[in-house]
């Protein structure tokens, strides 16, 4: 007996766990239950990231913060008091924290809301060249 353990065929491994805990477990809504639903790319030397925040406003209801290498969006929607008979929408604060990629200038970001979506601008410095051989004179 080899004294090894095989994780079971179709089983979610290590690294699929620790990508639920930023995304959301499946088969849940993406975002998780009071995450807001994101989408991010590079775009000329700019990492940028999109956010679904239908129905507030940005000016009081949103806050952007960058500490070290994380970005985390804090928005709330607050509940209207009317009678209704049924509801989908989501009320409270929702969060998402997302890391930078390497050379992001997070003093240098910004945002812009526009038809519910809020987009976040972050410049990113391009990567400083690799390990440089050095030559050694003799003598």
């Amino acid at each position: 007996m080899s004294g090894v353990i095989e994780w079971p065929p179709g089983r979610p491994t290590l690294p699929d766990l620790f990508g639920w805990a930023e995304a959301g477990f499946p088969g849940r809504y993406a975002a998780g239950p009071h995450g807001i639903p994101i989408e991010e790319h590079m775009a000329d030397g700019t990492y940028v990231l999109r956010a679904e925040l239908p129905g507030i406003d940005p000016a009081k209801d949103v806050e952007i913060t960058v500490t070290e290498e994380v970005l985390t969006l804090r928005a709330e929607r607050s509940e209207k008091t009317e009678e209704r008979h049924r509801t989908e929408f989501r009320y409270g604060t929702f969060a998402r924290s997302v890391r930078l990629p390497a050379g992001a200038r997070g003093d240098e970001a910004t945002a812009e809301y526009k038809d519910g979506v809020l987009t976040i601008a972050v410049p990113v410095q391009e990567e400083k060249p690799g390990p440089r051989t050095i030559p050694v004179r003799h003598g």
